[in-house]
Parts: structure tokens; sequence; C-alpha cells
């Protein structure tokens, strides 16, 4: 059977194109890693409309069963990602992993259920005094609180001025979060209180050590990527090889300019899965 690696974009780096030929030649050692909100899924106003885009199970659903697993790691509870990516029971999927709150939460498509610590105490502490922070500052209007069980977001983009409420914000929540023992998330206009000691490069280090893998893609497109981005680069150093996808946005060069192929937002991320999906059913 023929290749169709030729409908596959071609990474801009050296460590890019090693990396995506280290994946075709073997997929059955690489891990698929990506980010939800703005990879997979558009960002909207309020996060809770958020939803897959509608090609991503078929896609995901197309590769996982060729590679050695695909995992969606992100700052969203575990259950909360699972239900908005419409990933459980999906032929294909019996071995998709979402690893939840920047890897402290897991569910595992194996057994359908959700493995989650203890809610940090700051995090109760905080949620209480978060409102009347926001008053303080005046800064109630069109910001919105997300409640994420282990952490709390405070959303800009509806505010009248997002980037200015956003910068207005960063400084009293990082004091919030201090007082509590907390740190502070930044991402595209949201500002996310959380329990320190885990980012999405220590779980995306833990998970490929787990599962072995030999080769790996991560595609993410916002700050709380960069961790498993500096992974990703660390594990290409200890010669790992590896592809960074970034889901394109103007509003986080500082990962656009890290990553090894830059494609325009879920849509096309999901036109890469399924290029990728068929090229290695082709070469297999």
């Amino acid at each position: 059977m023929g290749s169709h690696s030729h409908t596959l974009p071609t990474p801009g780096t050296t460590a890019g194109r090693e990396g995506l030929a280290a994946i075709l030649s073997a997929p059955h050692r690489a891990v698929v890693a990506l980010d939800f909100d703005g990879t997979l899924a558009e960002i909207v106003p309020d996060p809770e409309q958020a939803r897959a885009h509608p090609g991503a199970v078929p896609a995901l659903a197309a590769l996982a069963p060729r590679v050695a697993s695909v995992a969606v790691v992100t700052g969203r509870p575990a259950g909360v990602a699972v239900r908005y990516g419409g990933f459980a029971g999906v032929p294909g999927l019996e071995h998709l992993t979402v690893l939840g709150h920047y890897g402290s939460e897991r569910w595992d498509a194996v057994t359908g259920t959700v493995s989650t610590p203890a809610p940090h105490p700051g995090v109760a502490t905080a949620r209480a005094e978060l409102p009347g922070v926001l008053e303080e500052f005046g800064a109630w209007r069109g910001t919105w609180i997300e409640e994420k069980g282990q952490a709390l977001a405070v959303h800009t983009r509806r505010a009248s001025d997002p980037q200015a409420a956003f910068e207005a914000l960063r400084g009293p929540l990082g004091e919030l979060a201090a007082r509590n023992g907390l740190i502070v998330e930044p991402g595209r206009m949201v500002l996310e209180l959380r329990p320190p000691g885990m980012d999405k490069g220590v779980a995306l280090e833990e998970y490929l050590t787990e599962v072995g893998a030999e080769a790996v893609l991560y595609a993410g497109d916002d700050l709380g990527d960069l961790p498993a981005f500096a992974a990703v680069e660390k594990l290409r150093s200890d010669g790992l090889p590896g592809l960074l996808v970034c889901s394109g946005s103007a509003e986080v060069p500082e990962l656009a300019d890290r990553a090894d192929l830059l494609v325009p937002g879920p849509a096309a991320v999901v036109g890469f899965l399924a290029s990728l999906a068929e090229a290695v059913a082709g070469g297999s």
C-alpha cells in the first residue's frame, strides 16, 4: 500500500522533521499528546460551551490504534475534558488517557474511571476570598470565575478591555495565590490559581516514561503548554525524537516561536491528525 505522508505538512525544523520521521517509521512506539482547549476545541467566551471539533474524535479513533497511546493533557478536570471531548465509549479510543488538572487527575478509557488526589486546602480558602479580591479591584464586570475543583480560573475575555483586565488582575491574584500556597498559571485571557508541583511538562514526562515511548508528538496552543514544549525539547536532547505542534494563535507568540510546526487552530490540528492516521496506516 502506498504512503499518504505527502499529505502531511513538513515541519520547519530539523528536530521536528526527525520527530515526525520517527513517528511515521515506528508509530506503535510513539505517543501523541494533545492539549484540549485551543487545540482540539475552539476557544470560546464561555469555557463551559467548549466542545471538541467535530472531526477530532474520528481522527483520534483512526490514529489511536496505530500508535502506542493518545493522551489529552489539560488543565481542565479530567472528567470534564472527557465529556466535552466526547471521548468515552468510542471504538478505537480504548486506550485513550486524559491527564487532567495538569496531570494530577487521570481518566483511562480502559476503565472509564477518574483517579484524583485530595484537594489542596489553599484552593478552598482562595475560593472564599476571590470574590472580594475581584470586587476590591473593580474587576467584576466582564470577568467570570470558572470552578475547576482542584483549581480556580478567572476569565477576562468577556470584559470590555480583556487585556487590560488580565494585566490588572495578575498582581492581586498572584498575591491571593501566594497567601494560600498556590501558583497562578496565565493563559489566553485567563488566570488560573492552582496547587504547585504539577504542570504539563511533568505530567507528559511521567506518562512517556510509564508507557515506554520512543517518540512523541505534542500539540498545544497556550502558555500552559510551554512546560510540555520544554519537556519535549529536553527529551530530544537526550535522544528521544519529538515533534512540537502549535495550534496557531497571535495571542501566544512564545509558543509559536518554539514550535516545529504551526497550524491555524483546531480544525487544522484535526486535519493534521487525520493525515497522520492515513500516513501510519499506509506504512503498516
